[in-house]
């Protein structure tokens, strides 16, 4: 690598009621607090091997919550609030901290379970000569996105959360004056653990975190 490749981490605090919501009832509101805890320790595993120390933990929700130190102490990551009016814009601001001391950086949620670490490296090879590169999610939306040169108009006020994310975030890259397969790239989809049927596909694949 000539140039430095930092991951930064989505996170939201695993407060009971206010995360995984929609596996509440499939779990309870603790239950599904502790799937977030567990799905973002695996996150921060998979992302310090593919980065070592370049890490980043882009938290929200409680920005006093016991776990954050947990993962400080545990990853030697840093933790840093995201700032932004909507999930674009904190994305966004999340990718432009990190590049401005690194070449290269990607971000990632805490939704992925079946994402690894030789899918991060593919993502840092594709913004070798790609200016972005994402991994779609078979829901519509993507799971991570790498970049050398973020396009600030694909992380505009889309449709966060829903099925039209990655169809809005080409039309807002094609708009751009980017073309396909030459200023993006796009990796094989994965998949998101959101729903009650996803729990019970990542039980089945051996997915889900101990």
């Amino acid at each position: 690598m000539s140039a430095p490749f930092a991951i930064g981490i989505m996170a939201r605090a695993p407060v009971a009621g206010e995360t995984k919501t929609r596996l509440i009832p499939a779990l309870g509101a603790e239950g599904a607090a502790q799937l977030q805890r567990k799905l973002t320790l695996q996150a921060l595993q998979t992302a310090v091997q593919a980065a070592r120390q370049a890490v980043v933990l882009f938290t929200a929700g409680d920005a006093r919550h016991p776990f954050w130190a947990e993962c400080t102490d545990r990853f030697g990551v840093r933790c840093i609030g995201q700032q932004g009016a909507h999930l674009g814009a904190r994305m966004l601001h999340a990718l432009q901290s990190l590049l401005q001391t690194h070449g290269t950086a990607a971000l990632i949620g805490t939704d992925c379970p079946a994402l690894q670490p030789r899918h991060l490296i593919d993502l840092r090879d594709g913004v070798q000569t790609a200016r972005m590169a994402f991994i779609p999610a078979e829901d519509g939306g993507y799971v991570a996105v790498a970049a050398r040169e973020p396009l600030a108009s694909a992380f505009g006020p889309l449709d966060w959360g829903t099925s039209a994310v990655m169809a809005q975030t080409r039309a807002a890259l094609l708009a751009g004056g980017w073309r396909a397969g030459h200023d993006w790239a796009e990796l094989a989809p994965l998949w998101d653990l959101d729903r009650p049927a996803d729990l019970e596909r990542a039980r089945r694949e051996g997915w889900l975190p101990d």
